[in-house]
């Protein structure tokens, strides 16, 4: 008879800890809508395998925010994966904005991106004006992320981006080109860019156009820089040069070997 109340009343605890818990997600998750179509991939990185394309009108829960750059959320069919925080892929509904609902706001990912519209500028501006103050700064390369004392490419402007626009990007420049690149919105035409927006480069071949490939698009990125505008670029690349410093790129070997570039403020 123990026996049999016991068994009883852990099957009761179960079934009772379950339904909290279901109750639990159901309150945390905020209801979503697919503004274009976006890979729905099985783990956060732009390398890991999708289930599919999510399409322009399909409702999602975003169960999670884990970064700036991912959402955990579950589809129609009861999938969970990863898609991207960004609002052109991506719109929170229902009470997300509201301001009674605090976890709506760090969901739609408002508070870690920077607004759109006539701020977008304000924000290019802070981002080049960061990155103009450590003008001279010492070049080493593997940098420590942890200070400011030397950068390496990616690490200047991983700096840049985190003091101008209170956004975090991934340490190297592949890891950026990738993050740029699930954006959307991308150039392989240098003069298509804007300020503010990021460059990436294959590696250094020589001074002459004919030592780059025409077709640039299965080059391993190897650096990565800020445009100014003006077909200049604010970056770093080695000691002798200086450390961190501005370059023009037309007719140099920056121009040659430039894969492609686009915004990461998006």
């Amino acid at each position: 008879m123990k026996k049999q109340l016991t068994a009883l009343l852990l099957a009761t605890t179960v079934t009772f800890s379950v339904g909290a818990f279901t109750a639990e997600q159901a309150l945390a998750a905020s209801d979503a809508t697919i503004v274009s179509g976006v890979n729905f991939r099985k783990a956060p990185n732009t390398g890991s395998d999708t289930y599919g394309l999510l399409k322009a009108g399909e409702k999602v829960d975003i169960l999670e925010k884990v970064n700036d750059y991912w959402y955990k959320v579950r589809d129609d069919q009861g999938r969970v994966g990863y898609i991207s925080t960004s609002s052109k892929y991506v719109r929170a509904d229902g009470s997300g904005g509201s301001s009674s609902n605090g976890s709506g706001s760090s969901n739609s990912g408002s508070t870690s991106k920077p607004s759109t519209g006539s701020s977008s500028s304000e924000v290019v501006n802070k981002v080049i004006a960061a990155g103009k103050k450590y003008l001279g700064t010492p070049y080493e390369f593997a940098s420590d992320r942890s200070n400011t004392r030397t950068f390496d490419c990616s690490d200047f402007t991983r700096q840049a981006f985190k003091e101008g626009a209170g956004i975090t990007l991934p340490s190297d420049s592949r890891g950026q080109a990738s993050y740029v690149k699930s954006l959307g919105g991308t150039t392989t035409n240098w003069h298509n860019l804007k300020p503010g927006d990021l460059m990436f480069f294959m590696d250094y071949k020589g001074t002459k156009a004919s030592a780059y490939p025409s077709n640039k698009s299965n080059q391993r990125i190897s650096h990565v820089g800020i445009y100014l505008g003006d077909g200049k670029i604010l970056h770093t690349y080695s000691k002798t040069s200086g450390g961190v410093r501005i370059d023009s790129i037309a007719g140099k070997h920056w121009e040659y070997r430039f894969v492609f570039g686009g915004s990461a403020l998006k």
